[in-house]
């Protein structure tokens, strides 16, 4: 018994004196942090894991929200003693960290505009010539592909649809140059599914051939709108090198340039990381009942009078259908699969980093 009592306490003494002798200098308060934190794929226990994962997204959640508070009052207060705010940090994206290209246009390029006045669009978009839009199918065509091109068909005005039965292409161009169109849109159709668009330029080209993806015609589009048969306004976003430029133009050949504003119809070609997005919308006006507190009180245990102001709201009704773009090539003059010659072609070796960009 005697011996169990004095080991006891030689341990005692000796965790006593242990924080003195094992005390030592902190390196750093995240190193303990990293310590003390226990990650989630450590964790076995599915539920133990979860717990713990939710934990520290509420964590994270906060930290943000007082950063954000922070800042705020920060340029509230800069601005209550009239110094500049303090500026706000840009986040990096693969957008602004792209590789640099040369063929980014300037608004100074002399030689772009000189292009531009002179390239095969300059007709249809100075207005000396009416766009007038061939759409047609491949020889093989499916259930999708009629009702995309029914949509089609209301999106761009003045556009015809023409059967493509057992006709060559290159027979089709002749014809619709003869018949003064300015644009020739195929839809190619894949396992019953429209999976490319050909754009062909009358009559001197050029030819773009585009991959399509992601397509949701408007009945698949919840709360879609119906819209007018008014022209469109066109707004193409983030275009900027030569060929982006190029395309664009292209794109632009294909409406109207005096857009009706009346019908309040918006069509969209937005490029991103080189996919072109497609949307259609209408503006709509709606009429919205505010009510507003009333300062004028006759008692002290009176409440405040709420008067009804109506507001005006506009948003956006999406029409359809929405899809997304892809560009594969671009090809002097008309459709010619055996000895055309190529502007552009996408190609393999292209994709090997995520911040370079063609259009």
């Amino acid at each position: 018994m005697g011996g169990k009592g004095k080991r006891r306490e030689k341990d005692e003494s000796i965790n006593e004196g242990g924080d003195e002798f094992n005390c030592k200098p902190s390196t750093s308060s995240t190193e303990t942090k990293k310590q003390k934190q226990i990650l989630p794929s450590t964790i076995k226990n599915k539920e133990k894991r979860s717990e713990i994962h939710s934990k520290l997204k509420r964590q994270k959640k906060l930290e943000k929200r007082k950063k954000l508070k922070a800042r705020d009052a920060a340029e509230k207060r800069a601005i209550e003693l009239g110094e500049e705010p303090p500026a706000r940090q840009v986040p990096r994206t693969i957008e602004n960290t792209r590789e640099a290209d040369e063929t980014v246009c300037k608004p100074d390029d002399e030689e772009l505009f000189a292009e531009i006045e002179a390239d095969e669009f300059s007709a249809v978009l100075k207005g000396e010539r009416v766009p007038k839009v061939l759409i047609t199918t491949c020889r093989f065509n499916s259930t999708r592909g009629p009702e995309f091109i029914k949509e089609l068909l209301e999106v761009i005005p003045n556009s015809h649809y023409y059967k493509r039965g057992t006709y060559d292409l290159k027979k089709i161009v002749t014809y619709a140059t003869k018949k003064d169109f300015t644009s020739l849109v195929v839809v190619h159709t894949n396992r019953r599914e429209p999976d490319a668009l050909l754009f062909i330029g009358l009559p001197d080209g050029p030819t773009a051939h585009f991959k399509l993806s992601k397509l949701v015609l408007r009945k698949d589009i919840k709360n879609h709108g119906n819209p007018t048969s008014h022209w469109p306004e066109l707004v193409l976003n983030n275009f900027t090198t030569r060929l982006g430029y190029r395309v664009g133009r292209m794109i632009q050949s294909l409406f109207p340039q005096n857009p009706e504003f009346r019908g309040r119809r918006v069509v969209t070609f937005h490029n991103q990381r080189d996919y072109i997005f497609f949307r259609h919308h209408r503006y709509v006006f709606e009429s919205k009942e505010v009510k507003q507190a009333n300062s004028e009180t006759k008692g002290k245990d009176s409440k405040p009078e709420k008067k009804s102001e109506d507001k005006v709201i506009a948003r956006l009704q999406e029409c359809g259908p929405r899809f997304v773009l892809k560009l594969i090539s671009l090809q002097h003059g008309t459709f010619d699969s055996k000895g055309g010659e190529y502007e552009w072609t996408h190609k393999p070796e292209m994709d090997t980093s995520r911040r370079r960009f063609f259009l």
